[in-house]
């Protein structure tokens, strides 16, 4: 097989099991609904739920980065997929809140081990589809990979609509078919991982140097954005169906439109990077963003779908260029760089929760979503500060040969 085409079939099976560990993390917020009908759990307690899975996610992720940053884990690939499907497996059949909080925080770390080191995978490989010019390139391969993981959050409510939903909590352990279709994919990845290695052909970029600060700005921008995202994902399915009626249908609909059209916001980024830049793009993403979550607030009626799906595009069109941002801000710990800014995307944001679900309690759910308004504001403002990296296409040497510029 083509050095070009095997690449290209290493993306494409990175994407679809990034699906298949993705899927957990839209599964926490499509299980919430099913936890408070069952276990009647009210909202700061089903926003616990959510906090568990990010909480240890969250810290965890720049830990795992950093380990791969000393040293490549390849194998973290299908060991963390099994992970996290094991965990939200066993969350419906814990009989307590005690055990769900445990098998929830167990995906949770499964999932930050996964990203990190599939993030590197998959930067190399794309560079390598695209010879660092032409082809499907960083930007385009890194949006595909991204498109996996929305792909995955949007068949979250489906999936567990259809196991959950139909049998109840006690089905969860169903829901490990993704798993170990996701472990059964990183396989021939590895395979040619390993080839290339012994072929001396697994030849890394050059670091150019670091730009720390511009980093940490684009990590609190990333934090802003997973506030938003996570807050939102975590009650809209709840809000939606006070605000429309129709039950658990409506709801879930809701959360399909947010995360499918995250799907199309992904792809949609690398493009829009190619012409007019990656930071430019996610400045005025940020700013559709604000307006749009303000449209599922506080505008009436079925228009509310609409403005999920503008939520939704606002808030992942700078998905997958927030990682190769990170990455060239910080090129000497890509793995560092990966940990946060994807990881930290879809994580730390579950911090908030708690705020969210106890304001709620004591006020209404409304009320206590208005905040979320602000995060993409925030973003906003962050991006006006970074500048967009020029990036060097340097590759180590093999023994006796110099570098080559790109």
């Amino acid at each position: 097989m083509p050095k070009r085409s095997s690449d290209r079939r290493s993306i494409l099976l990175l994407s679809v099991g990034h699906s298949c560990v993705d899927v957990y993390q839209g599964a926490v917020a499509a299980l919430v609904p099913f936890f408070a009908a069952e276990s009647h759990y009210g909202y700061a307690a089903v926003s616990g739920v959510v906090l568990a899975a990010s909480l240890l996610s969250s810290v965890a992720q720049p830990l795992f980065g950093a380990l791969t940053d000393r040293r490549p884990l390849p194998w973290l690939l299908p060991v963390s997929t099994l992970v996290g499907g094991a965990g939200i497996a066993l969350s419906g059949v814990g009989g307590s809140y005690g055990l769900t909080l445990a098998f929830v925080a167990l995906s949770g770390v499964g999932v930050a081990a996964y990203h990190p080191e599939s993030a590197r995978v998959a930067r190399l490989a794309a560079r390598r589809a695209g010879d660092g010019r032409r082809g499907l390139g960083t930007h385009r391969g890194m949006a595909w990979f991204s498109l996996g993981g929305n792909l995955g959050f949007a068949a979250a409510p489906l999936l567990v609509a259809a196991v959950v939903g139909t049998g109840g909590l006690r089905l969860t352990p169903l829901l490990a078919l993704p798993a170990l279709a996701g472990a059964a994919l990183c396989l021939p990845v590895l395979r040619e991982l390993e080839r290339r290695r012994a072929a001396g052909e697994a030849r890394e970029p050059v670091p150019g140097a670091d730009d720390r600060a511009a980093f940490v700005r684009l990590s609190l921008a990333v934090v802003c954005r997973s506030v938003a995202f996570v807050g939102l994902s975590t009650f809209l399915s709840l809000f939606t169906a006070q605000r429309l009626g129709g039950g658990p249908a409506a709801g879930t609909a809701a959360l399909v439109v947010l995360y499918a059209g995250g799907a199309v916001g992904s792809v949609l980024g690398g493009a829009l990077a190619d012409r007019w830049g990656r930071v430019a793009v996610a400045r005025w993403s940020y700013l559709v963003a604000a307006v749009a979550v303000a449209g599922v607030l506080l505008v009436p009626g079925p228009a509310l779908y609409l403005f999920v799906a503008l939520t939704s595009a606002g808030l992942y069109v700078p998905f997958s260029l927030q990682v190769t941002l990170g990455q060239d801000y910080l090129p000497s710990r890509i793995g560092t760089a990966s940990g946060i800014t994807l990881g930290l995307t879809v994580s730390v944001g579950g911090l908030a929760s708690p705020v969210i679900g106890a304001l709620a309690d004591a006020t209404s759910l409304r009320t206590a979503l208005l905040p979320l308004v602000l995060m993409p504001v925030l973003s906003w403002a962050l991006f006006r500060t970074l500048p967009e990296p020029v990036v060097s296409e340097q590759v180590a040497p093999e023994a006796g040969t110099a570098p080559v510029a790109r």
